[in-house]
């Protein structure tokens, strides 16, 4: 085994560990989001979320950017996708004031075939029939999941597969951003953007935050922005096919809080619907690397 070789693997396992703690963050995110939704607005939420994180951003995206992490070249860009990424945070945090945790995380996974399809249809790319079918029993998934009857489908799955959309519309609009922006200033402009948006709309739904509360605010934006950070990292040490896989171990984190804190045991269906759903993402993201190379 060559030096360069070793150096890759370790490259790769650097970027593996990342992605696992960067989503175990982002799980313990949704959590507490989901907690505070029981008597604050998703709005107000992450508007506190993002004035909290907003500072730890620019610091971040000034240790390893510098200087030029901070300024923009487009900032409208900026403002656009953070009106979708708004609008997808809302809608999730929404979303899991009435579902469980873990299906309301496995409805997120379709973003990779919405990302496809509108790949097809508004950037008018290439898409095979192969991740065209991909796409199709992705859904198919979506409706094991939701199951769609009188008895048992919830208008509230609704929520994060519209997040899951505006998801996918905020990975396309990374395209309109300068090429020379860094992935740093994508972060900081991401908060600063949804903390000057939400700031717009939040006196609307203006609760005054109770005091057993303020740590949960303060712990929403340390580990919302601690996961999004290591998440970017670990795509700088690995390439994308090795390191999104891993992104799915959010469904073990997910399962295991809605246990631990609610109670909450999703139906065998819901599984059965994951690995449907899981199986045309990882496909997705592997035949798109393949198209790419």
């Amino acid at each position: 085994m060559t030096a360069t070789t070793t150096g890759v693997r370790s490259q790769a396992s650097v970027g593996i560990a990342l992605m696992c703690v960067g989503v175990a963050c982002l799980c313990v995110n949704d959590a507490i989001a989901k907690t505070l939704t029981q008597f604050y607005s998703p709005v107000q939420i992450l508007f506190l979320r993002n004035l909290i994180a907003l500072p730890i951003a620019a610091l971040i995206a000034f240790k390893m950017g510098g200087a030029h992490a901070l300024r923009s070249h487009r900032p409208a860009a900026h403002l656009l996708r953070g009106i979708v990424w708004l609008c997808a945070a809302v809608l999730f945090f929404s979303g899991l004031r009435y579902l469980e945790l873990a299906e309301a995380t496995i409805l997120v996974f379709t973003a990779p075939a919405f990302i496809t399809a509108l790949s097809a249809l508004v950037l008018k790319e290439q898409v095979g029939w192969r991740r065209w079918l991909a796409v199709l029993v992705g859904f198919v998934g979506v409706l094991v999941v939701v199951r769609p009857g009188p008895e048992t489908f919830q208008a509230a799955s609704l929520f994060p597969l519209a997040t899951a959309l505006f998801y996918a519309l905020l990975m396309i609009s990374s395209r309109w951003v300068d090429p020379r922006e860094s992935m740093w200033t994508l972060m900081l402009y991401l908060v600063g953007a949804g903390a000057l948006l939400s700031a717009l709309i939040t006196p609307f739904f203006w609760v005054t935050p109770m005091a057993e509360h303020i740590w949960l605010f303060i712990g929403i934006a340390v580990f919302g922005t601690a996961g999004i950070t290591m998440m970017t990292q670990a795509f700088r040490f690995a390439p994308a096919a090795v390191v999104a896989p891993f992104d799915y171990t959010s469904l073990l984190w997910a399962t295991l809080l809605g246990w631990l804190i609610w109670d909450e045991v999703p139906a065998e269906t819901a599984y059965l619907g994951a690995a449907i759903i899981i199986g045309s993402s990882l496909f997705i993201i592997l035949r798109e690397q393949q198209v790419r190379a």
